[in-house]
């Protein structure tokens, strides 16, 4: 499982370092590479496996509504398979740097059966925003049924 949080760098080919706890969980999840694809303003990185595992529900998914194949067409359709390099480097296609707005300073998030990129402004504003939704009974209520 991908936990924690870690701050990084993006090198001038948009590259970064893959933390050796996360690559660790890459190689058990099928290989030396990442599907990277956008959701919420960020970018979601799957292990192959994991991947799999999403394409065939995507796939298997009986609904075909006007919202699901929109889905599908942005989220498959904007994945981009990055290997790790010997150094431990993934390189993020441009398209998805521009959608996430990073440039330099980015978070990696572990989010158990992914980790996710973010720039480290917009993961301060996550952060913020969640502080302020657990002001909110609603919200609370929801994080309660997990058992917290």
């Amino acid at each position: 499982m991908f936990r924690g949080s870690s701050a990084h760098t993006l090198d001038d080919k948009g590259r970064f370092i893959i933390p050796t706890r996360f690559r660790d969980l890459i190689r058990a999840g099928g290989g030396d590479a990442v599907m990277i694809t956008r959701l919420d303003g960020s970018l979601y990185a799957y292990t192959l496996n994991e991947w799999s595992r999403i394409e065939k529900r995507m796939t298997d998914l009986a609904e075909k509504s006007e919202h699901i194949r929109r889905f599908r067409r942005v989220f498959a359709g904007n994945a981009h398979e990055c290997p790790c390099d010997k150094q431990g480097r993934v390189l993020i296609p441009p398209t998805l740097r521009s959608y996430a707005k990073l440039e330099k300073e980015i978070a990696l998030v572990g989010v158990q059966d992914h980790f996710e990129i973010w720039s480290q402004e917009n993961w301060a504003t996550e952060n913020e925003a969640m502080e302020l939704d657990m002001q909110q009974a609603e919200v609370r209520s929801e994080i309660a049924k997990i058992g917290l």
